[in-house]
């Protein structure tokens, strides 16, 4: 089968199935050259524990929720019982949520409108962990990926981005996912994104990402960006 006719071919598969094909700016990692750059990456402290803790998000809307159970669950913070597990116990996209959080961050609200870096913060900060918020439009490109690399390279912090998917070359909106390694030499990050059933996790430039981050957010009037969750 010709090159161009293959890959016509590939695209409509992926359309049918409702997968949206990955573009140039989001590199694969179950490619051969994603994986020779996870092998090759000396920034990957959080890989291993955030793919052990790897989720699809519940609802179209779940992505923050989704990126912090991951979170939560990979630094091994106590955490209340899973129901339908009988004694054990780990985070979930259902008991993340309790009421002593405030109306604007209860499920209804989130399934209905998303969450803004701040209640993303918000939400983390009422289970036990210490957040430090970072808005891109704020950050030069140089600080923006500092701080991404000191959150990676501690065994206990993780790093969760904010950023709008049409930037980096994807359909969509608003969108938030862990961040699992970075790769110096070409200065790409990892994506473990949590919708899984649409994009798989790859890799993104760092300049990408921080222009993608730069972007307002409509809910919050404020540019997205990052969320280091240290335990």
């Amino acid at each position: 089968m010709p090159a161009r006719k293959a890959l016509l071919t590939g695209v409509s598969l992926l359309t049918t199935l409702g997968l949206a094909p990955v573009r140039a700016e989001v590199l694969s990692l179950s490619s051969a050259s994603g994986m020779a750059l996870l092998s090759s990456s000396e920034h990957r402290t959080d890989f291993a524990p955030l793919v052990n803790r790897f989720i699809t998000q519940a609802t179209l809307s779940y992505c923050g929720v989704a990126s912090a159970v991951m979170v939560l669950n990979s630094l091994n913070v106590p955490s209340p019982p899973a129901a339908g597990y009988r004694s054990y116990r780990f985070w979930t996209q259902d008991n993340l949520f309790d009421r002593s959080l405030p109306l604007s961050l209860t499920p209804q609200q989130v399934v209905r409108r998303g969450m803004t870096l701040a209640q993303l913060a918000q939400l983390l900060n009422s289970r036990g962990v210490d957040v430090t918020t970072f808005h891109a439009s704020e950050l030069s490109l140089e600080r923006f990926r500092s701080n991404l690399v000191t959150g990676l390279n501690r065994p206990d912090q993780r790093v969760l981005v904010n950023y709008l998917r049409p930037v980096i070359g994807q359909q969509g909106g608003g969108h938030i996912s862990p961040i699992a390694a970075w790769h110096a030499a070409t200065d790409q990050v990892l994506l473990l994104d949590v919708a899984r059933y649409r994009y798989p996790a790859g890799w993104i430039s760092v300049k990408t990402l921080w222009e993608a981050s730069r972007t307002v957010d409509s809910a919050s009037g404020k540019s997205r960006g990052l969320v280091i969750v240290q335990r």
